[in-house]
């Protein structure tokens, strides 16, 4: 049995989501892989040095500034991180490099960006001939030194057009650049479901003869939708899923309310939340934004300063497929909801073009990345392919 390690980290949660739904689906195929979840920031920090100092994980400072809304300057903040991961180069190469001979995967699979670099180089020189395949959570990489580094010997595999030509463009060989239909989503988003839509409607207090929202930040939330719940507060029926975020779910149910108002923690039936809604609002992230279009809504995000640099990539793919409306910013979100329902049936067609099947293509090119290493390993050692 072949093992393959699914490398993620727990910022954003997003890295995380695509690890558990690609370890799901292969299960699902009960292929003769031994599939192991890794945590990089666990190899890289096994006995929580971090935590003990500061009190609490590298990924949180991250996910409580998301929470709160606070993604003003990030792009410096990246630099900064960057530059900070090529200082410490020698150190996590010597970490990874015990890690690779202790575990001793068969495939590593990437899904976290700017410590590609270093676990490349490390497996080369601890495991030679184990492949090493980086699959992009983004819908784009933000170069340089995020997804994809110049040059290395790995597979890309890229959700979108964009990927794959910036993958060529670092100088990664077209047979090591791999296209997929999409992003990473979890299983549930492609099971069929019988739902009485007017009835789940009225149970949750919702009225089905109006048009509905649903409104999503990730799993920590944002204070952003406070200004979405007021400004539409009189107009516009809407879910809102908080996630984690209990402290936002409480002031949300606070609010003044004209317009039904459903306001969920967190849940793991979000596809269930999504089949009874008309369209989505969120900030442009990967995940969101591509269970939503599975789901058959249009969208509306914003595009501005505040936008992280990895999603602003996504509002122009939303833009340049017809899939919702770009706003430059949520005081305009009353506008937005109005100029979306102007042309609803035209949204929901162009989103029905879209046929992501990212979650099924990528095993398939797994297995073929492994049976090349096999081949390689076989004719390398003197022995005859099969």
């Amino acid at each position: 049995m072949q093992t393959v390690d699914l490398v993620y980290f727990n910022a954003g949660g997003g890295h995380r989501a695509s690890a558990l739904a690609l370890q799901a689906v292969l299960r699902e195929q009960h292929r003769p892989w031994n599939v192991r979840l890794v945590n990089l920031f666990e190899v890289l920090d096994p006995n929580a040095r971090f935590r003990k100092m500061t009190g609490s994980a590298p990924e949180d400072w991250y996910n409580r500034r998301l929470a709160r809304g606070w993604t003003m300057g990030m792009s410096q903040e990246l630099k900064v991180l960057q530059a900070l991961i090529r200082l410490g180069h020698p150190m996590l190469l010597r970490t990874l490099q015990q890690h690779w001979l202790r575990t001793e995967p068969d495939l590593v699979v990437s899904l976290v960006p700017n410590f590609n670099r270093a676990m490349v180089e490390s497996l080369a020189a601890s495991l030679p001939g184990v492949p090493y395949a980086t699959v992009l959570t983004d819908l784009a990489d933000v170069p340089p030194h995020f997804w994809i580094e110049r040059d290395q010997r790995q597979h890309v595999v890229c959700g979108t057009p964009r990927a794959v030509e910036q993958a060529l463009a670092l100088g990664r060989a077209a047979e090591r650049v791999h296209a997929t239909s999409g992003m990473i989503i979890r299983p549930e988003f492609y099971q069929p479901v019988v739902l009485d839509r007017a009835h789940e409607l009225q149970r949750l207090g919702l009225d089905p003869t109006r048009p509905t929202g649903i409104v999503l930040f990730g799993g920590h939330g944002s204070k952003a939708m406070l200004g979405i719940a007021e400004r539409l507060a009189a107009s516009t029926q809407l879910i809102f899923i908080c996630g984690h975020n209990k402290a936002l779910a409480a002031r949300l149910q606070a609010l003044p309310r004209g317009a039904p108002r459903l306001v969920v923690g967190f849940s793991t039936d979000v596809p269930r939340y999504m089949r009874l809604a008309d369209f989505f609002i969120g900030k442009p992230g990967p995940g969101s934004l591509s269970e939503a279009v599975k789901m058959g809504l249009p969208v509306i995000v914003v595009d501005n300063a505040w936008t992280m640099p990895q999603e602003r990539y996504n509002a122009h793919w939303v833009r340049d497929n017809g899939l919702g409306i770009v706003a430059s910013s949520f005081r305009h979100i009353d506008q937005a909801v109005a100029q979306l329902l102007a042309d609803l049936d035209g949204h929901r067609a162009r989103v029905r073009r879209v046929d992501n099947r990212a979650l099924f293509e990528i095993p398939l090119l797994l297995e073929r990345i492994l049976d090349e290493a096999q081949a390689v390993r076989q004719t390398t050692a003197g022995f005859p392919m099969a």
